[in-house]
């Protein structure tokens, strides 16, 4: 019998710590040797990296896939479109979200999802919990007990009428959350603030898509990410403020890992490649395009991105995920499912990106010199698998690490066309920009899943993953209250 099943040489490989040069043996599904020369027996598979860069699969930590709606809408992706094409795209573990609904049991909610998901992902996956109705029993029981069964994080909302918190509930889910080792995502932006505005912008009969980044202005979210963050501190609990947007919010999250506490921070795509621009300047009634681009928070100007980036790079942000919402933009359940005329504040949020993530930012990140190949892991999965209790079973080219791995081209010369892409969303709001790198191969605990630009995933591969309790690390100290 091998004693390989697969053997990648001449890989060039990359940590969240370290740069080395080694073959790559596995054996069922797992890496079980990093060496150079590995010897292989007949009947080995080979792959010859050839000095390319081989990383772990990404993994995508904030990604909505077949969430139950209840504004007429529904998600394109399903798990069986959205692993395929987060594998396309070099990612190999998703974290979606089990929704409850107010009124719902947390229970009821997470065996729906199980429902949804089985036997459709082609790779591996788990949820995250969103609590919207911390009920005495959600508190005192279902969410406890669905800790110990490894649902180990859970979003709340800050806004939204169906899934908001006000601020005594958001202070007894994080005191959950600190009694039991949980980890807390939440989305930070002030509801009252956003009601206010839009309903006075709607008085105005200013409804187009861009207004949706008027009645979200910067200061929603400062203010949200400050009182997220005193709450944290009162409860003395880590949080995860999710899909930061621009320098009001970036900070607040400064200050406070500064100031010794245990806040992370997350952001996305589309914060350092869309514009207020892309969601319209100039007929106030069209809505070709901006509707495509709502997202919450929106995305701001361009003098953000670079604040954005430069968060990347120092480290105020731990996390780099996709918020992978796929509504189509044409056809009756996708933005327009309130009418062709519908206004910004009814046309869902959200925009796709599970499969662009990595290529983005590899592309304009690392080949540009604004991240290392070492950040590049970290922020895409090293500190996701920690944050949410996969590491080091993911997260890592290490011996015993599950064999997810991607072989990067660079040098590439593309652009993103949604003609290319895998997922089932009509659009990419990334359409028309260059990457300069793509993942040639992906492996899922050593099964190809995408090879040299054809999908061989298979539905049912993928597994449910139980995590353990979280153990991220403590951001560093950032400097003194601006």
């Amino acid at each position: 019998m091998s004693e390989f099943d697969l053997v990648i040489r001449n890989a060039h490989c990359a940590t969240a710590a370290d740069v080395f040069d080694a073959d790559i043996g596995i054996k069922d599904g797992r890496i079980v040797a990093l060496a150079q020369g590995l010897k292989s027996a007949e009947g080995t598979e080979e792959i010859d990296a050839a000095g390319r860069w081989v990383l772990p699969g990404g993994i995508d930590g904030h990604c909505h896939l077949d969430q139950p709606m209840n504004d007429g809408s529904k998600m394109a992706d399903d798990f069986l479109s959205g692993t395929r094409s987060a594998a396309c795209g070099g990612t190999t573990t998703v974290l979606p979200f089990a929704c409850q609904f107010k009124g719902q049991s947390l229970r009821d909610a997470v065996e729906d999802y199980h429902r949804r998901a089985k036997g459709k992902a082609s790779i591996d996956y788990t949820f995250h919990l969103i609590v919207s109705d911390p009920t005495p029993d959600v508190l005192n029981r279902e969410l406890p007990e669905l800790i110990k069964e490894g649902y180990t994080s859970f979003k709340i909302y800050m806004t939204y009428d169906d899934l908001k918190l006000n601020d005594r509930e958001v202070i007894d889910v994080l005191a959950v959350a600190r009694d039991h080792g949980a980890m807390v995502m939440v989305h930070a932006e002030n509801t009252d603030c956003i009601a206010w505005l839009t309903e006075r912008l709607l008085k105005a009969g200013h409804t187009a898509p861009r207004f949706h980044a008027q009645s979200r202005p910067m200061l929603v979210e400062r203010e949200a990410t400050h009182r997220a963050i005193s709450f944290a501190e009162l409860v003395d609990v880590p949080i995860l403020i999710v899909h930061v947007s621009g320098r009001e919010a970036i900070e607040q999250i400064r200050w406070a890992q500064g100031n010794g506490l245990r806040i992370y921070g997350e952001t996305c795509p589309q914060y350092l490649f869309l514009t207020a621009d892309d969601l319209g300047l100039d007929d106030e009634h069209d809505h070709s395009h901006g509707a495509k681009c709502i997202c919450s928070p929106p995305p701001r100007d361009k003098a953000n991105q670079q604040v954005v980036w430069d968060g990347l790079e120092s480290g105020v942000f731990q996390v780099f995920s996709s918020d992978h919402a796929p509504f189509t933009f044409e056809g009756p359940e996708g933005k327009y499912a309130a009418g062709a005329d519908a206004s910004f504040d009814k046309i869902p949020n959200g925009v796709p990106g599970l499969e662009t993530r990595l290529p983005l930012l590899f592309s304009h990140g690392v080949l540009t010199g604004r991240i290392d190949i070492c950040q590049f892991v970290a922020l895409t999965s090293t500190n996701v698998a920690k944050m949410y209790g996969l590491y080091p079973k993911k997260g890592s080219i290490a011996i015993g690490a599950d064999a997810d791995l991607t072989i990067w081209d660079t040098g590439l010369d593309r652009v993103i066309r949604n003609a290319d892409l895998h997922h089932n969303v009509d659009y990419t709001p990334y359409e028309g920009i260059p990457v300069s790198a793509w993942p040639t191969l992906t492996l899922s605990r050593g099964k190809t899943v995408w090879a040299n630009g054809q999908y061989h995933g298979q539905a049912g591969h993928g597994q449910f993953l139980h995590c353990e309790l979280p153990t991220p690390a403590r951001p560093k100290s950032r400097g003194q209250k601006p």
